[in-house]
This record gives structure tokens, sequence and C-alpha cells, in this order.
């Protein structure tokens, strides 16, 4: 009799109740959902990091293609090409209602290199489309190396973006950082954080889909407006 009793202590001791079981698989089941979520804010910390840093250029391409979006990119692709750090410039995504003279108005101090060593680019509306536009003209032009000039925020999805249209490709990126970026850390401004996050999640998103995704090996792009990294 005393032995049963014994028994039935420890056979309840051991075996869990339902209770204990329902707790068990809760917490399972947060953690399997909470390793995602970890990932992510790891992976967005680690972009934050890596468009933080500022890249010199020690070395010369063979040209220079510049991803519109901002004003500040053209001003720093035409010092790029005014230095000799490469040959030709392309500005791609430009809107269709500017020209080259309008451009050169901008930049006065660079006028003369717009009658011989730059091509502009109106058919480009996005990211993808600055790629495919940045390979026609790497292949007609016999270019194997660039320089990508670009926002830094912009930049790892530019780098890649062309990478894939021209993986034979030697890159060299050139992140632009405005003087309020260097001034304001991401983190301290509502609107600089929402950007990031969203050119982050854009990323990935372009990640994932070039790994689905052959080169477009077309050679023209539907007409539009161009978006700025969109």
């Amino acid at each position: 009799m005393r032995e049963s009793m014994t028994s039935g202590k420890i056979e309840s001791a051991v075996v869990p109740t339902p209770h204990r079981r329902t707790v068990r698989r809760r917490r399972l089941f947060l953690l399997a959902a909470a390793i995602p979520f970890v990932a992510l804010a790891g992976g967005f910390f680690w972009y934050a990091a890596l468009v933080d840093e500022e890249a010199a250029i020690d070395r010369r391409a063979d040209a220079i293609v510049a991803l519109t979006g901002g004003p500040e990119r053209i001003g720093e692709a035409l010092e790029q090409l005014a230095a000799g750090r490469g040959k030709r410039l392309l500005i791609t995504g430009v809107n269709r209602s500017t020209h080259a003279d309008a451009l050169a108005r901008l930049e006065p101090r660079y006028e003369r290199f717009f009658t011989c060593c730059i091509d502009i680019d109106h058919s480009a509306i996005n990211t993808i489309g600055n790629a495919i536009e940045t390979r026609r003209w790497a292949r007609e032009r016999g270019f194997h190396s660039l320089v990508v000039v670009t926002s830094a925020y912009h930049m790892p999805r530019a780098l890649a973006e062309i990478s894939h249209q021209l993986p034979d490709a030697t890159l060299v990126p050139f992140p632009v950082v405005t003087e309020r970026q260097r001034a304001e850390p991401w983190w301290s401004s509502a609107g600089s954080a929402r950007l990031l996050v969203s050119e982050y999640l854009k990323y990935l998103v372009a990640i994932v889909r070039m790994r689905f995704d052959a080169p477009d090996r077309s050679t023209e792009l539907a007409s539009g407006r161009p978006s700025a990294d969109s």
C-alpha cells in the first residue's frame, strides 16, 4: 500500500499537467515567433552601422555612375569626374524634363564636362531601372569598373542591384553623406529613422527578389517620371 502511494506521487510529479504543457507550448511559440524579429532588428542595426561609414576613394575606375535622388549626388559625381576617378559619367534617372544644359547651370564649375564626358539617362524610374541602364551603358562602352555615387542610406541596395546586372564588374562605392546627416545621427530624428527603416526593408526585399530573378537583358525601359530610390 505504501509503495503504491509512493509510486503515485512520483508519477504525478513526473507527468506534466495539462496546464504545464500549455505554458510550455506558449513559451516555445513565443520563442519561435521572437527569433525572426530579433534577426530583423539585428540586421537593421548592422545596416545602420554600414551606411554610417564614409568611404574615401583611393582608386580609379573606368567610369562613374550617379543615381539621382538628391542634389548632392550629381555634384559629388562631377567632382569625382573632374578628379579623374573615371573617364566618363552616367547620370541615371534624370527627370525627362531636365536636360544637360539645366544640369550644367546648376554646376557651372563643371560645365565643360557636359559637352564631352557626361551621358544622361531619362529612362530609369527606380533603382532597378538605374541598374539596367548602367549595365547597358557599361556594356556599350566597354567599362569594367565603376565608381557608384548615391546617398549612403541607398548605397547597399544600389550596389546589390548593379552587381546583379553586372556581376563581373568591379564597383567602387562613393556614399554621399550630407552635413545634416553628419550633425544629426539617424536615431535623433524620427524622419531619418523612418527613412533608414524604409530603405533597410527595401534592401531586404531586393535581396530576396534577386535570388529568384535573372538579370534583365532588355536594353529599353518603359518611359515614365523618375522616382527617387523607389
